[in-house]
């Protein structure tokens, strides 16, 4: 087939074909972890994707003139452009990476023969989680490898059994009579606790109420405070439940959490150039500059993150130790998963306009910080924005001939497919699948509208922002449906449907340009994207009694005819799944030894290839569990990431 050029859409092809065949070829054979193959990958990217762009601002805009077309046009050109050059500033920062494990395994002695181990002050931050939460960081936070902690939680929701509980376990409870500057302002008040005592601490480690610290937290990031210019040390959050996303598509085995990409690969490239921040919970923090500039900021609901760029103001430096030394719950419902990152683009609008915003002459911020900080702030302003122009411009065209896009098929082939072959590429080459364009897409699409909203007040409303808790620990016994979200995706997908059907089935004397074609391909896209985002919205039950971690090892079982050793299959701390043949029948009390763990417990359910025991109840044994199984060695990462399985794991949730 050809075009009006008399060039053929094979030809118009080849260009996107050869960059997708360089990259099954070649880059499963390339190190990510060499700067100058990162750089010349992302490069190519580049080359390919600025091409493009430079395209679609001098080939495709509409003829000047006070027209629909022109201005629908200008305004999607004019957003693309602005989310590109994001794009291209996040891809700038890929090309390094750093691995501070190495340097924490050259530090560890240094911090083990320290004659006096500094002092470090564990704060836990709640407003109104539940008992079971607190109980099992708290619980889990004393069980940490440091030979000189205290361990304070911090309390603005001021629960008289909360004290009590504090008690109970031996550590501090600090509280104070309102609320005033939320989570930063409770940070503040323990801060000013902390610095009345005879003895002062030398640093502070912050945990959100659902985060608990892996047992080797404190010593591992206390080795790289080694380094006098180091003022916070932050590790990365992991999570042992899964994310509205995982949950509600049914690919918790299959696909990993919202998060690991920035986590895995963004914040270690980050940290390469020099612009790691904090992101509040386990971190640590040297105390005496935290106090020079007054504790933590309370200009910005995103407080971590500008605490970063105030102790940088001072000469202090954040590195990220990318390492699993805590685990705490990732938002549970849909509601609460946007909640939390329409606060954190918020915050960030907030810094933006700030003093320490990238603008801002004179207070102290490197080049590249500034470039950072303007990287992040078109993520959040533009990224989303273009989303949700990506649905409107398609149907607008097919519904009211409002031609945002002049261009034909074959060019938009030409120049489009190598762009978005090898951004698919390098997104999934670098970090190592876990970055797919339509889950992306997707993450971006549920967030979008609210996103849009919260940059909106935070660059033009100057005060008023509440800051908003995410929710955790919520009963999720039942199916639900996010019927307000649900709401917000029928318009767009109306809009989609009826532009299909008036241009192509009902409306025949109208006359179709070639960018038809584009439109009614990129309609399809949209409505797959809705509909994955409609499925995301009706979330599922969750009937766990607890987390459950894989084990794969082998566990003593001490039965009344004897003992046996068992391959572990997974354990929670209600009780252990093993694999085999159960020992004996139903309610019989056995005695499991593993590890660290000597605890009864009672035969409660027999399967074809497995048994499961539950453990006996006692608040010795409670104990016990909590601190073996979330402050020692498991959690719940998907590391092998695999498209056919992810394509599979939706197919399968769709159609069931």
């Amino acid at each position: 087939m050809t075009y009006a050029s008399g060039v053929t859409y094979w030809e118009q092809f080849l260009p996107g074909l050869t960059i997708v065949f360089l990259a099954i070829a070649v880059l499963p054979w390339l190190s990510r972890d060499n700067s100058w193959i990162r750089t010349g990958v992302i490069a190519l990217c580049l080359f390919v994707s600025w091409r493009y762009l430079l395209w679609r601002i001098g080939f495709t805009l509409p003829p000047l003139g006070l027209t629909l077309d022109y201005a629908a046009g200008l305004i999607f050109v004019v957003v693309e452009t602005l989310a590109m050059i994001g794009g291209t500033l996040s891809l700038l920062f890929l090309t390094r990476t750093i691995n501070r494990t190495p340097e924490v395994e050259r530090n560890l002695p240094w911090v083990r023969n320290l004659p006096r181990p500094p002092l470090v002050d564990v704060l836990i931050c709640t407003y109104n989680e539940d008992e079971s939460i607190l109980e099992r960081t708290v619980i889990g936070a004393l069980a940490l490898d440091y030979p000189n902690f205290r361990l304070w939680v911090c309390d603005d929701g001021r629960r008289a059994w909360l004290e009590k509980l504090c008690e109970q376990h031996g550590c501090g409870y600090i509280t104070r009579p309102d609320n005033a500057h939320a989570k930063a302002g409770n940070i503040n008040n323990a801060l000013a606790h902390l610095a009345s005592l005879p003895e002062k601490p030398d640093f502070i480690s912050i945990l959100d109420a659902d985060f608990v610290p892996k047992s080797t937290f404190l010593k591992r990031t206390m080795s790289l405070m080694r380094d006098e210019n180091v003022g916070i040390v932050q590790t990365p959050q992991h999570f042992f439940n899964p994310d509205p996303i995982q949950t509600n598509l049914s690919m918790t085995r299959v696909w990993p959490d919202e998060q690991r990409y920035f986590f895995g690969v963004v914040m270690p490239a980050k940290d390469a150039w020099g612009c790691a921040f904090c992101c509040g919970t386990s971190s640590l923090i040297r105390f005496d500059p935290l106090m020079k500039i007054g504790g933590f900021p309370t200009d910005s609901v995103t407080e971590d993150y500008l605490l970063t760029l105030r102790l940088k103001e001072t000469g202090f430096r954040t590195v990220f130790l990318d390492e699993i030394l805590s685990l705490g719950l990732a938002p549970e419902g849909l509601k609460e998963y946007i909640t939390q990152r329409s606060r954190w683009a918020l915050g960030f609008m907030q810094i933006v306009r700030g003093a320490s915003g990238p603008f801002r002459i004179g207070n102290g911020l490197s080049f590249i910080d500034r470039v950072g900080l303007v990287e992040t702030f078109l993520h959040w302003s533009m990224t989303f924005t273009f989303r949700a122009l990506t649905l409107i411009v398609p149907a607008i065209y097919l519904l009211f001939d409002i031609q945002a896009v002049y261009a034909n098929v074959g060019d938009a082939i030409s120049y489009f497919a190598p762009a978005f072959a090898a951004q698919i590429a390098v997104a999934t080459w670098i970090s190592r699948g876990r970055l797919i364009p339509i889950m992306s897409d997707l993450s971006q699409l549920l967030c979008a509208d609210a996103i849009i909203k919260s940059c909106a007040i935070g660059l033009f409303k100057k005060q008023g922002h509440k800051f908003k808790v995410t929710a955790k620990g919520r009963s999720r016994a039942v199916k639900s449906i996010q019927w307000p979200l649900l709401r917000s995706f029928f318009p767009y997908l109306f809009l989609t449907v009826a532009g299909i059907l008036w241009s192509f089935v009902l409306d025949d004397t109208r006359p179709l340009a070639d960018a038809s074609g584009m439109a009614l391909l990129w309609s399809w896209y949209n409505i797959a994207l809705l509909l994955l985002a409609c499925f995301v919205a009706v979330e599922a039950a969750d009937r766990r009694g607890s987390e459950r971690f894989n084990v794969n090892r082998t566990g003593l079982l001490a039965t009344p005819s004897g003992t046996q050793w068992y391959q572990i299959a997974d354990i929670s701390v209600s009780g252990m799944r093993f694999k085999g043949a159960a020992p004996a029948a139903l309610g019989t009390p056995v005695h499991v030894r593993y590890d660290n763990l000597d605890v009864r417990a009672t035969v409660a359910r027999i399967g074809k290839d497995n048994f499961a025991v539950h453990f006996a109840e006692s608040p010795a044994n409670r104990k016990a569990l909590i601190q073996h199984v979330y402050a020692g060695p498991y959690h719940a990462e998907v590391h092998d990431v695999r498209p056919s399985r992810v394509a599979t794991a939706l197919l399968a949730r769709v159609f069931r």
